[in-house]
């Protein structure tokens, strides 16, 4: 299980951080919520741990921008001192899935952790969608407006981190490295096969998704929202 912790009490992430990867699972830190949101948003996650007390940006700013704009489905736990009614409230309002009020136990974090992602597993989170693009992981199957697209391995892996980190961009190292691993291909096989994608994504519709950052990389928008 790969966990990000979103903490900006660095004792406390340390303690959440160790009791997890004691058991084996991969950690990531981010002390704000801007930094938090973003890895949560570019970086694929089984599990968020989210404070809501953050500097930059506060936790339900977090976990609202994570569900409502860039449309992740990560299973949340949120740890707060906020023990009201309402605050709870609050909380599950945002897109949190579970909500525990400290002090806490951190047998209770790993075990509430655990339940989040066995129930994160169900298949209706293996649908991803970025405007009128579905991306179903399941079946392998994409499909834009409702027309139906094939496409190769590449293209498949190519459009799934895409639509991940959408609508930020991908570096065309990061791309590359999740697509071909240790073992890069030439320099200009990136460019062809974003060339071919484009080809079925974008060239039959009368909206472009996928965009160019000269020098940088790509990313994938909603135009809808761009425009909007």
């Amino acid at each position: 299980m790969r966990v990000l912790i979103i903490e900006d009490n660095p004792d406390l992430a340390e303690n959440i951080g160790d009791y997890l990867e004691e058991r084996g699972h991969v950690v990531d830190f981010a002390y704000d919520g801007v930094t938090g949101l973003h890895l949560a948003v570019v970086e694929t996650f089984d599990a968020i741990v989210l404070d809501l007390a953050l500097p930059g940006m506060d936790g339900l700013e977090v976990c609202r921008k994570l569900r409502k704009e860039a449309g992740k489905t990560t299973p949340v736990l949120m740890l707060t001192a906020r023990d009201r009614l309402e605050d709870k409230v609050a909380g599950f309002e945002t897109g949190a899935d579970d909500y525990l009020v400290k002090p806490y136990a951190l047998q209770e974090v790993g075990v509430r952790l655990d339940a989040l992602v066995r129930r994160g597993k169900h298949p209706e989170n293996r649908l991803l969608r970025v405007g009128d693009l579905r991306y179903d992981l399941d079946a392998l199957t994409v499909n834009r407006a409702g027309t139906e697209i094939e496409l190769n391995p590449i293209g498949l892996k190519l459009l799934r981190f895409l639509m991940e980190a959408s609508p930020n961009v991908v570096t065309r190292a990061e791309l590359e490295r999740k697509v071909w691993g240790e073992v890069l291909p030439d320099s200009d096989s990136l460019r062809v096969h974003i060339h071919s994608l484009r080809a079925l994504i974008d060239k039959p519709f009368e909206s472009k998704m996928i965009q160019t950052r000269h020098g940088i990389g790509y990313r994938l928008v909603d135009p809808d929202a761009v425009s909007a």
